[in-house]
């Protein structure tokens, strides 16, 4: 399906750059750590620069990268061999994997948020922002 697999343009730079605007990524941490090694989801989350599309491969977030007009045609293949399997098996399987994880999306989401919403309010966070805003480097309390 659409969220399983994931197609990127040669060109296209991938980066979670939060905590250099005094924010955490706890939302979208909570699927990467679903999908990354450690080191790698630490080197994302941590450092907030951007990368490349083959380093995201590498890593493991993408699974193909292709030329910006070919895009699509991936996608699509990558559909012509999920529909050679029985939609209950795929959705079983889908479901086991899932379920492997020691806790829930939910909970994992419910964790993330209350760090987020806890970021979110900080003076940490007002001056990352009107850092950015302002195209300045913040000047961290």
């Amino acid at each position: 399906s659409a969220c399983d697999f994931v197609v990127a343009a040669k060109d296209t730079v991938i980066g979670f750059p939060e905590t250099r605007r005094g924010l955490v990524a706890g939302l979208v941490l909570t699927f990467l750590r679903r999908q990354l090694k450690d080191r790698d989801l630490r080197e994302l989350l941590l450092g907030g620069q951007l990368v490349t599309a083959k380093r995201a491969r590498d890593m493991g977030l993408v699974n193909r990268v292709a030329a910006p007009a070919n895009g699509m045609t991936e996608a699509r293949q990558i559909a012509k061999t999920l529909v050679q399997g029985g939609p209950q098996a795929l959705t079983h399987t889908k479901r086991i994997l899932d379920e492997f994880w020691p806790s829930s999306v939910k909970k994992d989401l419910d964790r993330a948020l209350r760090h987020h919403l806890k970021a979110r309010k900080s003076k940490e966070a007002e001056e990352g922002i009107a850092a950015f805003l302002e195209k300045r480097p913040p000047r961290w309390i």
